[in-house]
């Protein structure tokens, strides 16, 4: 059902009483499929206030409503004490379907939003000189597909990963490097230095940190030279961060993660001391205990006193709040011409463990007028990766699980699971490491969407390699199973790249089509959902229901041996539309699909 089409229930039910909110429609999917496609609880809401029964509110509404979706519903029911049960025609139905067939290597006939958005998300966020732990994972897998779905919709999507490159440790390591490898302080030479190991150099810098009180010092004074802008600090900053670029980039490739414009705390340096500055101006910002903080209502500590958010250090350093709030103005109010984005909307995709700051941080940019009143600021937060046991996801030796080395494991095992089968029937292909790649990240990367992303979930191998259950492998089969059916049913030799053929009208001669169909047409609402909720995890489960519910026509219907020609074409273009649905959504979510597994 398009937006219009909700918007005319709306619109009935807004004729039939008032007062009246968005909120009062409800029009929400059946929750069973005897109920119909749709239902709209209005009249439940609205009786009461216009003094009426609800089932005679109910018919009020569906006589404003009937003109407005004559062609689409069949004649709306009204269930229980006023429920109303919303059913598509067939004809609908039909030509709706046809229409995503013809388009099934395209968008399948889903509309681009009217309503274009300037989108910032900010996600993956790993730090400078450290490695890339399965901490980074959910950031970077949600982002990447929230960003995906945003721009299919039609939106301007500006990706920032917003990595941690600044800070009082840059003091510590640039210092380092100038007894290690001073040749990294050479502006001419620093990007050509190889520096090894950066998780070594950086254990090696915190241990002579911790111990050396002289190297400590150093390391406070390199601070405040790399603050200043002092060349050879800033080349052997510039190496460290060129070199953690290198990694990324390999983890980034592995996970198919692509547009992502790196755009560290570094960047926000100029427009810190202006946020200061204006905090102060509007007396939001005060002095405490030599800190600049500010206090907001609602927000105190345990002992019931009110909690400050802290802006400028005692020393005069800056914090996390500082660049947020420098980002935010940055994000939202500065134009193009001013070095801004000019966004409707930013997601930031952290843990939920950062809640608590966001929203300080969004409640104080609001109070002190640096985003417009217009513009939407998000905190999408996500829960923890878990081991099995429901403890911390940590090595045999309890430290952080490196995101290669996870990454690596689980197409290792893909890829032992998938030579076995092909020994067994003689038929090892030639590119079984590009599809164990596929499989084993995609796997990963599933594992994690199908879940909803507030709760924790638990890392585990064997069920995210599962060919049961709503997995990647289970799709990657299904849509390979599909690509099967087409090449059978149209004689094509094994072995060849798949050619679709040409879509047909579609007809319906079994329940189980009705069922596919009623479910296929329902996609634009899933996207529709998951852009307004930003809750993956539905993408995947209508994945899993589509493909289900496609296993249940295949059972009852034949493609290749259809009882007639005009069947055999209208079942073929069925297949048409249920695979391009798996492959657009599978792309949305960034995992690659192949036609034989």
């Amino acid at each position: 059902m398009t937006e219009e089409e909700k918007q005319a229930i709306g619109d009935a039910a807004a004729a039939a009483a008032q007062p009246f909110t968005k909120q009062d429609t409800m029009v929400t999917p059946a929750t069973r499929d005897d109920f119909g496609d749709y239902q709209c609880n209005a009249a439940m809401s609205l009786a009461k206030s216009v003094g009426m029964n609800p089932r005679e509110c109910a018919t009020k509404i569906i006589e404003a409503l009937k003109p407005k979706l004559g062609d689409v519903m069949e004649e709306p029911e009204i269930a229980g004490p006023g429920f109303i049960n919303l059913k598509f025609k067939q004809d609908y139905l039909t030509s709706a379907i046809s229409l995503m067939a013809k388009d099934a290597n395209g968008r399948l006939a889903v509309p681009i939003t009217k309503n274009k958005q300037q989108i910032v998300v900010d996600y993956s966020s790993p730090n400078i000189a450290k490695e890339m732990h399965v901490g980074h994972l959910r950031s970077t897998i949600i982002g990447d597909t929230l960003s995906n779905l945003l721009e299919f919709a039609g939106h301007k999507v500006v990706r920032l990963n917003h990595v941690g490159d600044w800070g009082t440790q840059f003091g510590m390591l640039v210092e380092h490097l100038t007894d290690e490898y001073p040749a990294a302080l050479d502006p001419a030479k620093a990007q050509d230095v190889d520096l090894g190991d950066l998780v070594e150099l950086y254990k090696a810098a915190k241990k002579r940190f911790d111990v050396d009180e002289e190297f400590k010092t150093r390391a406070r004074e390199g601070v405040v030279k790399l603050q200043a802008g002092n060349p050879e600090s800033l080349a052997a900053w510039e190496a460290l961060c060129a070199a953690s670029r290198v990694e990324y980039e390999k983890i980034y490739g592995m996970l198919n993660i692509k547009g992502l414009v790196e755009r560290g705390e570094s960047f926000y340096n100029p427009y810190l001391n202006a946020v200061i500055e204006d905090l102060e101006k509007q007396e939001l910002a005060v002095q405490s205990e030599g800190a600049t903080v500010v206090f907001m209502d609602g927000w105190t500590n345990r002992d019931d006193e009110p909690l400050p958010m802290l802006v400028r250090k005692s020393d005069g350093g800056f914090n996390y709040a500082t660049t947020d709030l420098a980002a935010i103005r940055q994000r939202t109010s500065f134009d193009a011409s001013d070095g801004g984005e000019k966004a409707d909307r930013v997601l930031y995709v952290t843990d939920a463990g950062q809640a608590q700051h966001f929203n300080m941080v969004f409640q104080a940019a609001k109070l002190a007028k640096f985003v417009p009143e217009n513009a939407s600021l998000e905190h999408v937060p996500f829960g923890l990766v878990q081991g099995e046991d429901g403890k911390k996801f940590a090595t045999r030796s309890g430290e952080t699980v490196k995101l290669k080395d996870l990454l690596n494991e689980a197409v290792r095992i893909a890829g032992e699971d998938i030579r076995s089968r092909e020994d067994a029937r003689n038929e090892l292909s030639e590119d079984v490491d590009r599809v164990a790649e596929i499989v084993g990240i995609g796997a990963v990367k599933y594992a994690d969407l199908s879940m909803n992303r507030e709760s924790n979930y638990r890392f585990s191998y064997d069920r995210m390699l599962s060919l049961n259950g709503n997995t990647a492998p289970y799709m990657l089969y299904a849509y390979a199973r599909l690509c099967g059916i087409v090449r059978k049913a149209i004689d094509q030799t094994e072995g060849e790249s798949l050619e679709w053929p040409e879509a047909s009208d579609i007809v319906i001669s079994h329940d189980s089509e009705l069922q596919l169909i009623r479910n296929i047409v329902k996609l634009p609402d899933i996207l529709n959902e998951v852009e307004r909720d930003l809750y993956p995890n539905r993408i995947c489960d209508y994945l899993f229901e589509t493909s289900q519910k496609f296993n249940q026509f295949y059972e009852n219907c034949s493609v290749k041996n259809a009882e007639t020609e005009e069947l055999k074409k209208s079942r073929l273009s069925l297949c048409m539309a249920t695979a391009g649905t798996i492959r657009l959504l599978m792309d949305i979510i960034g995992i690659n699909v192949v036609e034989k597994l």
